[in-house]
Order: structure tokens, then sequence, then C-alpha cells
């Protein structure tokens, strides 16, 4: 199977168990982990970074499987999607340090974090100034060259305040 092909399996289960799920804003839920797995892409990282991104929140939001994310994207996908998803009263910077030990997990939790702050001109007031505080606090320093989330803070204060 290629690459794309992988990804177009993934993209369907993802698709599917997201299904009726809408973020804030009204767009359906599934775009969300799509333009997190196409900053990826853009990246050239490899085909189980894309595939993670795509599953990144179905262990958490949705009856997604263990067995059907390893059955999709293999053993490595699953070992960073279940670091990659919260428990319940989690603490966040426990939660950050285990995602620190898998290179595929801090790399798609980076961008997770940059779409999302690219997201909030779709939020309210009130969410986005706890979101900001929350990544400056726990999320710059995930070390991640290529994802510049603290420019991506930067551009949504300006947007905001224009």
């Amino acid at each position: 199977m290629t690459d794309e092909e992988k990804f177009q399996q993934a993209y369907e289960y993802a698709e599917l168990m997201h299904r009726g799920q809408i973020r804030k804003g009204g767009k359906d839920y599934i775009t969300h982990p799509l333009e997190v797995a196409n900053i990826i892409k853009k990246l050239n990282k490899p085909i189980e970074y894309q595939i993670t991104a795509l599953f990144h929140d179905l262990l958490e939001d949705t009856e997604a499987t263990e067995d059907k994310i390893r059955e999709i994207g293999g053993e490595k996908v699953l070992e960073a999607v279940k670091l990659l998803t919260k428990e319940k009263g989690y603490n966040t910077k426990n939660y950050l340090e285990k995602i620190k030990n898998n290179e595929i997990a801090l790399f798609v939790k980076a961008t997770d974090r940059l779409h999302n702050v690219r997201s909030l001109v779709e939020a309210d007031e009130k969410f986005r100034e706890k979101y900001i505080k929350e990544t400056e606090e726990y999320y710059l320093d995930l070390h991640v060259p290529e994802i510049d989330i603290k420019k991506a803070l930067e551009e949504i204060e300006k947007r905001t305040r224009d």
C-alpha cells in the first residue's frame, strides 16, 4: 500500500469516527485533524506522523478502538495516539512530559497546538484568553523548530486586537 493509500484509509476512518462532531466556529471536527496532518505533510514528515495527526483525538473523543488504530496506522501510531490522549483530570505539565519522550507525539502535539492557536479567531474572547495563557505557560517550550507557536500567538493577538 502506498503512503497516499494509507493516508486515505486513515482519513476515512477518522472522518467516520468524528462524523457529527463540530468545532468552535461551526466547522466539521474532521477539518482540524486533517489540517494538522496537512501541515505535517507539507513539512515532509513520514506517513506515521500524518496518520497520528489524523488520529490524535480519536481515543479521547470517539468510539475508535486501539485495535483499529493499530490495524490502520501500526504500533508507532497507536503508541503516539495513546500518549496524545488526555485522561480525565490530567495534569498538563505531566501530560506534556510524557509526550516529549516520543518524537511523533511531540511533533503532532506542537502542530495540533499551532492549528488550534490559528483557529482562535473563531472562539469567543474568554476562551481565547484562557487558551493563549495555557499555550504561553505550557506549550512554548515544546522545542519543535519547524512549528513556531510563539509566532502564531503573536499573529492571533494582532488579528483579534484589530
